[in-house]
């Protein structure tokens, strides 16, 4: 390795134009950690919220942007026996993804799926951590439970369709336009409808309400997705797109038994995302390996070009996940 690297820096916070190119130092390994060379880095919409200025990285996490990434290992650190020189991952990070080089726990990463290239495999360590940890792990989903996902056209939708109708759930998303409603449609939703023409409320409540409702939009969508839910129903929120606040009647929690939880992903410990790696790879990585599930892909941008990427992902245009081309 060189002792120097280029990277993707946010300057200042602001919109896309202020990522910029820049050379930054390589960094070392630690103590069960790794240094991956850095094929394809995910695009997330946490790194744009990083960008404008709204979402900090943990005080020990790099400050580039960049939450997941593929590529080969190049240096372990000490205490790390599971993985060489020469493997190839994909990986979560604690930030630094847009870079030649990154660092991160060994524990955190997941080897490459039987017959998927380093491109898809970028695409895998944020949404299916979130959606595992939350959908399953926090939000228990059974078989045969309905399970609702706003934003089934986005990376965590289309990850979040594709493992609920796997494991045997009745799958409902929203999404913006027939395009991506059909996306969801052939992803195994049983039904996918259009927010800007139905009502998902009067559409759940015919059908029992949900047992389950995964939502990162937030705002006004709280009170109905409390609405929809079905006596004994959950509510997992991983994000608010349009405000995290709102006037609620908890009564209706209350008498209803229902169930508000959420988390964030990044600021949990190292073991707690060692954890979900592990039952991803349990559970979900068979299922990658036998071609029963993989990740949508939308388009891929060159590693300079990663403010036109934070751009596609703003307009919402996308289906699936964006990635840049960091080296390879």
């Amino acid at each position: 390795m060189t002792q120097t690297m280029r990277a993707i820096e946010i300057t200042q916070a602001g919109g896309p134009d202020v990522l910029k190119p820049c050379d930054r130092p390589v960094p070392q390994p630690g103590v069960g950690e790794v240094i991956i060379k850095v094929a394809y880095a995910g695009v997330n919409r946490p790194d744009a919220l990083q960008r404008a200025g709204m979402y900090a990285p943990p005080p020990t996490a790099s400050d580039l942007p960049g939450l997941e990434a593929s590529g080969t290992i190049v240096a372990v650190g000490e205490g790390v026996s599971d993985w060489a020189q020469g493997d190839e991952v994909c990986a979560l990070l604690p930030g630094g993804g847009y870079a030649e080089y990154v660092l991160t726990p060994a524990a955190h990463c997941l080897p490459v799926p039987k017959g998927m290239d380093l491109k898809r495999a970028a695409c895998l360590p944020e949404t299916f951590f979130t959606v595992w940890s939350n959908v399953f792990q926090r939000g228990g989903l059974k078989a045969g439970e309905r399970f609702l996902v706003h934003g089934g056209s986005s990376g965590i939708g289309t990850t979040a369709i594709q493992l609920a109708n796997v494991f045997g759930a009745r799958v409902f998303a929203t999404a913006g336009s027939e395009e991506k409603c059909a996306a969801c449609l052939d992803l195994g939703a049983e039904r996918a409808i259009n927010y800007r023409e139905e009502d998902f409320v009067e559409i759940l409540r015919a059908e029992g309400g949900a047992n389950l409702i995964l939502d990162m939009v937030g705002g006004s969508y709280i009170p109905r997705n409390i609405k929809a839910l079905a006596d004994d129903g959950r509510l997992v929120q991983i994000a608010f797109l349009t405000g995290p606040k709102v006037e609620l009647n908890f009564a209706q929690i209350m008498t209803r038994r229902l169930t508000v939880t959420g988390s964030t992903l990044r600021p949990q410990s190292d073991l707690a995302k060692a954890r979900i790696a592990e039952a991803l790879r349990e559970e979900v990585w068979p299922l990658l390996d036998a071609g029963r599930i993989a990740p949508v892909m939308d388009s891929e941008f060159a590693f300079e070009d990663a403010a036109a990427a934070h751009a596609r992902m703003e307009s919402s245009g996308h289906i699936g996940k964006i990635v840049l081309k960091v080296s390879g």
